[in-house]
């Protein structure tokens, strides 16, 4: 289904004056509550299911990252300056999806990591927003925060690297 079609669903459905709607198919689930009460009309809410994805590692440091669902994780590629900078020994987080790229979850929030933090896997380390869905994006490797790619309140593209991170 293309998002014209979402789109124009959710126009009709919120006119129309039903509460609900759900549409299945065999690749998706979608649900449109508009709240609509007694003649009240109110903002439609959309929830979108999609089938879980796994996305193959290109490159492994380690054995142990073969499956990742929520992001990619490969090793970076070694860059080679004059001055000697070996980034080989790093990992790319990077973004498992389009959409706008949030260090905190509001502007009075702290942020969730900064450069020299540690994480580990299941840790929040940003949110993503694509549609108006907010997306929690959890590490999935144990290491150390080496640096910031993307700026805060920015778009992102699927596979943008997000962060370096030196495993642990």
């Amino acid at each position: 289904m293309k998002i014209t079609e979402i789109q124009d669903l959710i126009k009709f459905v919120a006119k129309s004056g039903v509460s609900e709607v759900e549409l299945q198919d065999k690749d998706f689930k979608i649900i449109i509550k508009t709240g609509n009460t007694k003649g009240k009309v109110a903002e439609p809410v959309v929830m979108v299911q999609a089938p879980p994805v796994q996305i193959p590692l290109q490159q492994a440091p380690q054995s142990g990252y073969q499956n990742q669902s929520v992001s990619e994780i490969k090793s970076a590629e070694t860059k080679k300056s004059s001055g000697g900078a070996d980034e080989s020994k790093y990992v790319t987080v990077k973004s498992p999806m389009i959409g706008t790229f949030y260090r905190q979850s509001g502007p009075d929030k702290p942020v969730f990591i900064n450069v020299g933090d540690e994480i580990k896997p299941g840790k929040v380390i940003c949110i993503i927003e694509a549609m108006k869905l907010f997306n929690e994006i959890e590490s999935d490797i144990t290491g150390r925060i080496v640096k910031v790619l993307v700026d805060d309140a920015t778009p992102v593209e699927y596979d943008q690297p997000l962060f370096l991170v030196e495993p642990m």
